[in-house]
């Protein structure tokens, strides 16, 4: 029988980030600080953001070039904590907008594209 635990739950929500965008995290024990989005996993609702999460990995060392021992890497953040920062105003929400057919993203407070 399949595990069919919290790993395998799906999500119907849209996920209105996209890779690159800077973020901030707004709840959890890395509140306050912000990141640039690296990975989206859009099935699950999570985001892996730079230099926010980070977790102990051991890696074993395959060649003879790379290096093995523990590393530190992003862990996925649940996309519900995450807030989209926008180059004027700061932290805002997602907007869209039609520009001439074209469906773009705009920030909530300002108006600016994203």
């Amino acid at each position: 029988m399949a595990y069919l635990g919290r790993r395998d739950k799906v999500i119907d929500k849209p996920v209105k980030l996209k890779k690159d965008d800077s973020v901030r995290v707004i709840a959890g024990k890395e509140r306050g600080k912000t990141g640039r989005v690296l990975r989206i996993d859009r099935d699950r609702g999570r985001v892996y953001v730079q230099g926010v999460n980070l977790v102990k990995k051991a890696v074993k060392k395959r060649k003879a070039t790379d290096k093995g021992g523990i590393i530190d890497i992003e862990a996925a953040i649940d996309v519900s904590n995450l807030q989209i920062v926008c180059k004027t105003c700061g932290p805002s929400r997602i907007g869209y907008k039609f520009d001439g057919g074209t469906k773009v993203r705009v920030c909530r407070k300002c108006g600016e594209t994203l």
